[in-house]
């Protein structure tokens, strides 16, 4: 049943992100589900959030500016500025359009427009994609009626703020959840094993150096079946295919795969960063990894990111100052040596995976504007950790569904 056939009305309803991926994907994902609920939609970001490939045609885009704040003071009277100004536009934005609630998903664009609604009484939501709430999050946690989590423990969110977090999980593109439906590619002792590596911009270097002298360090056995796909700086192109022949492994490269989502789908092991999305998309089509967390990420997160998936058997991490080669090849032998072990790895994944996270947000999202909140998962801290409660009842995580069944 549809929001629209419960309310009887179609609202209006403002996102705002940062101007990268791992902001702007999730707030394509809900804005997709809203849409599809008979909503309107709006985005506020900034000018590398508008031009991020997949936002649909009917959410309009709304630059706004957005002051940054780094470890100069004297550079924080300009930022101030900026937020001020984009506070002001927001507002004449929410007059115009009249939403219901506004929904933040980190990254200093989505300041201004949580301000602006504080300020304009509007009811409001931040979701957090990493297992570390990011900074502007911090700044707005006392100020939201909402916050929406993707995994059960977070770093850094105040015991304080318990009563109004609910654990959602982190949405994904639909092109990605559909492949949940699909079974982990057959992997048998003769057949191929498929890698697929993506490091992202700030991280694919350190991966495109070790990568290929790990993978021909496998025993002949394993090497010689390897199929990989792997994306790089545009720089390391030519050096990156050059170490493959001369370990004479068969390797397709790109700087960006558009059909990523289908390399995904054939991958038997993925190797790369730990970033929000990367976590979210693995867990949703249960595909085992081994992660190297950005060592540079803030407040670590994408080495928190890992925990869950780690945890549960899914997923391998190394330390960037333990990502060499021979490291590399032991995780690998240890995962892909036995058929059954990296199969196994691929159904712990795919447990950890929050399929419901986009129609969950919508819901929360729908229940700030005085529609019933259905399917919500609340974290409640006096329940075991495997439980959460909805609306005053007992209810399994996405991750215990899927493993009941």
């Amino acid at each position: 049943m549809t929001s629209e056939t419960r309310s009887g009305a179609s609202r209006h309803y403002v996102l705002a992100a940062g101007g990268t991926g791992g902001h702007i994907i999730p707030a394509f994902a809900l804005a997709a589900e809203l849409h599809q609920r008979g909503h309107h939609v709006a985005l506020i970001t900034d000018e590398r959030g508008a031009a991020i490939p997949g936002k649909p045609d009917y959410l309009t885009a709304h630059v706004l500016p957005a002051g940054r704040f780094g470890k100069n003071p004297l550079a924080w009277p300009k930022g101030i500025a900026a937020v001020l100004e984009g506070r002001r536009m927001a507002l004449r934005l929410f007059d115009a359009f009249a939403p219901s609630a506004i929904v933040g998903f980190g990254g200093y664009p989505a300041l201004p427009a949580l301000l602006a609604a504080t300020s304009a009484k509007l009811p409001s939501v931040i979701h957090e994609q990493n297992a570390v709430l990011g900074r502007v999050n911090r700044l707005l946690a006392g100020r939201v009626d909402a916050i929406a989590t993707s995994y059960e423990k977070v770093d850094r969110l105040d015991a304080k703020h318990a009563a109004k977090v609910h654990l959602v999980g982190n949405p994904v593109r639909a092109e990605v959840l559909a492949l949940r439906e699909q079974d982990f590619p057959a992997f048998t002792e003769e057949g191929l094993l498929r890698v697929l590596v993506t490091g992202g911009s700030q991280g694919a270097r350190v991966l495109s150096e070790v990568v290929p002298d790990g993978l021909a360090m496998l025993p002949p056995a394993l090497r010689q079946r390897l199929q990989v796909t792997q994306q790089c700086r545009a720089e390391d192109l030519e050096a990156v295919r050059n170490r493959y022949a001369e370990h004479d492994i068969p390797a397709e490269l790109g700087t960006y795969f558009e059909d990523m989502h289908e390399r995904l789908a054939d991958a038997h092991l993925f190797i790369g960063r730990a970033g929000a999305s990367t976590i979210a998309e693995l867990t949703a089509v249960g595909r085992p990894a081994i992660l190297i967390p950005l060592p540079i990420a803030t407040d670590d997160h994408q080495a928190a990111n890992t925990r869950e998936m780690v945890k549960a058997g899914g997923a391998r991490m190394i330390r960037q100052e333990a990502f060499l080669p021979k490291e590399l090849a032991k995780q690998i032998q240890a995962m892909a040596m036995n058929p059954s072990s990296l199969a196994n790895a691929a159904h712990c994944a795919f447990n950890c995976g929050r399929p419901e996270a986009a129609k969950d947000l919508a819901d929360l999202v729908e229940s700030m504007s005085g529609i019933d909140l259905m399917d919500v998962i609340r974290v409640d801290a006096a329940a075991p950790p495997s439980v959460a409660r909805v609306k005053g009842r007992a209810s399994a995580t996405g991750a215990e569904r899927d493993r009941a069944a």
